[in-house]
């Protein structure tokens, strides 16, 4: 659900942002999961592979979670963070904008190789068929 603020390792780490706003401050950046950062992650990970088909894939298995977390909080949105612990819970905004816009921007640019023009509609259509059918 995105990659962790900071290692479990650490010992500064948290990985639950609950209980008081105390708590959940000194959390924040502790050890909770950003969904944004997969965005830049997924685009160089896809660049040092050469943007091969199998990292493309390798990138869209990790978007899956989130997939199914537009169903979750928020209708069609991505939440803020994520616990960095298992089972990682949505936490803070229900419908955070810099999360659901990255993760889209990776997907098209990243992932299906487009980038913003006339053309690009038409072939989401497309991509959108294809992912029905499989």
């Amino acid at each position: 659900y995105g990659l962790r603020s900071l290692a479990p390792s650490d010992p500064q780490y948290r990985g639950r942002y609950q209980s008081d706003p105390l708590s959940r401050d000194g959390a924040y950046h502790q050890g909770t999961a950003w969904p944004w950062l997969m965005g830049p992650f997924i685009a160089a990970y896809i660049k040092v592979h050469r943007r091969t088909k199998t990292s493309r894939q390798q990138a869209a298995q990790w978007l899956e979670p989130f997939r199914t977390h537009l169903h979750d909080a928020g209708l069609g949105q991505i939440s803020e963070i994520f616990d960095g612990d298992a089972p990682h819970q949505p936490r803070g905004c229900i419908a955070q904008a810099w999360s659901i816009s990255e993760l889209l921007r990776a997907y098209v640019e990243d992932i299906l190789d487009l980038r913003p023009g006339a053309g690009t509609v038409q072939a989401l259509k497309s991509a959108k068929q294809h992912t029905k059918s499989e």
